[in-house]
């Protein structure tokens, strides 16, 4: 399963910047809608675009090993 660390990445960047990063300006500064973010937050095997995961990188300054995570269910 794939999992994305969009709320591990925001506290880093809450810690780097000094101010709280909320889903709301995240929605607003990449266009992409809060419903889908909040999907990838919370939803298991999330399914998005490419476009996004582009726009999310370019949010955070990083890359896509740093965004997301292969999780191997089989090992729980």
């Amino acid at each position: 399963m794939i999992r994305f660390r969009i709320q591990e990445l925001l506290a880093e960047k809450h810690f780097k910047e000094g101010r709280r990063v909320t889903i709301n300006e995240l929605s607003a500064v990449t266009g992409i809608n809060r419903v889908t973010l909040s999907k990838m937050i919370n939803a298991r095997s999330y399914s998005t675009v490419t476009d996004n995961i582009d726009k999310l990188c370019k949010f955070f300054g990083c890359q896509v090993q740093d965004l997301m995570e292969y999780v191997n269910e089989d090992e729980k």
